[in-house]
């Protein structure tokens, strides 16, 4: 059976939308990387659906690259084993090609629209597409204000953190578990295992549960495992291991989870909106390492950036619903079979790399 993943490479933050686009592959080891361009409701989606389903059915790896702004819809499909992949190379996660049709290229899906058609309906195109990008600056605004208030939080705790204590039990994880394997230092993978989106936060544990099964989890409500996944992840690397680092969101140099799949072994933060969920190999309690006072504050705080948070979903609905809009405007100027046509030709052209 062919193993499926599931992550992000955008997710929403206080800083914006934080983008690891670029690194969804490396390029100098690509063999065909497939661009897509094209606007709303031109069927990105469709074709990218259409490519990750034969590619599955045809026994080979695929992994899926889910949209932080819907996350039921699709910004990139990667095929590991035959080193190519496809992406949404629009705004905003513009993608161009830096090696063109010697590695990477542009697949124009506009060719799809029906121009004049289209044209007829210039007003709600635009009507619907400044709505939805003001929604966005509203949802943006209450995230930043909930992360100002959350680092405050964060800081106040940190200065009763015992990180001795804490090291010594990440000592102890890396002497047990991550042997060296020799050879060159291991390639790290970026990848966001999850956002806030307009259904609230989703999380793909499942993929880390697909790649290793064994799990250690973090128990950290303040943001406590950074160094110690730092560690973790820097002995894996030396040690000849490839590794998939997902970074916070609102902090791309802070690691929250940690994924060796050649080891099957996995180091995963839980805390509120963020919880693994299920029984795993070790559980580290960090929000026990530390000595915390004024609770009442920290609860108030916590209350504060939790409904800032539900005024930046409530935005994100607002944005999913006018961007909705948009492409119903758009689909029926659509060749939807063209579409179709278009992603069995070029799953053709994947299928024949496989040997």
């Amino acid at each position: 059976m062919a193993q499926i993943t599931d992550f992000f490479v955008g997710a929403n933050s206080g800083e914006g939308f934080r983008n690891l686009f670029p690194e969804m592959v490396d390029i100098e080891d690509t063999y065909d990387l497939m661009v897509l361009k094209g606007g709303p409701g031109v069927g990105k989606n469709t074709f990218m659906r259409e490519v990750a389903r034969a590619m599955e059915a045809a026994g080979t790896a695929v992994e899926r690259l889910w949209c932080s702004g819907d996350p039921d819809s699709l910004d990139g499909v990667v095929l590991p084993e035959i080193r190519c992949a496809v992406v949404d190379g629009t705004s905003p996660h513009v993608v161009e090609p830096q090696y063109p049709a010697a590695v990477d290229r542009y697949v124009d899906l506009g060719r799809f629209y029906d121009l004049t058609a289209a044209k007829a309906d210039a007003e709600a195109v635009k009507t619907h597409t400044h709505a939805y990008k003001a929604a966005y600056v509203r949802a943006y605004h209450s995230l930043k204000a909930a992360r100002q208030v959350e680092l405050d939080a964060v800081a106040s705790v940190r200065a009763g953190f015992d990180r001795e204590r804490a090291e010594r039990r990440i000592s102890g994880i890396i002497s047990r578990e991550l042997r060296r394997r020799g050879g060159e230092r291991g390639k790290t993978t970026r990848r966001f295992l999850g956002s806030i989106t307009h259904k609230g936060y989703v999380w793909r544990f499942d993929s880390v549960d697909a790649l290793c099964p064994k799990v250690y989890e973090f128990i950290d409500s303040w943001e406590l495992a950074g160094e110690g996944l730092a560690r973790l992840h820097a002995a894996a690397a030396a040690g000849g291991w490839d590794t998939v680092v997902c970074p916070s969101p609102e902090d791309l140099n802070r690691i929250e989870h940690l994924l060796i799949p050649g080891l099957g072994l996995a180091f995963v933060t839980s805390r509120p909106g963020m919880d693994y969920g299920k029984k795993p190999y070790r559980r580290i309690r960090l929000d026990a390492m530390t000595e915390t006072g004024g609770k009442t504050r920290l609860r108030f705080q916590a209350r504060m950036a939790t409904l800032l948070r539900e005024e930046a979903v409530a935005a994100l609905k607002e944005a999913k619903a006018n961007h909705d809009k948009l492409e119903a405007v758009y689909n029926p100027y659509v060749d939807f079979d063209g579409v179709r046509e278009l992603a069995a030709i070029e799953t053709g052209r994947l299928l024949s790399y496989l040997g």
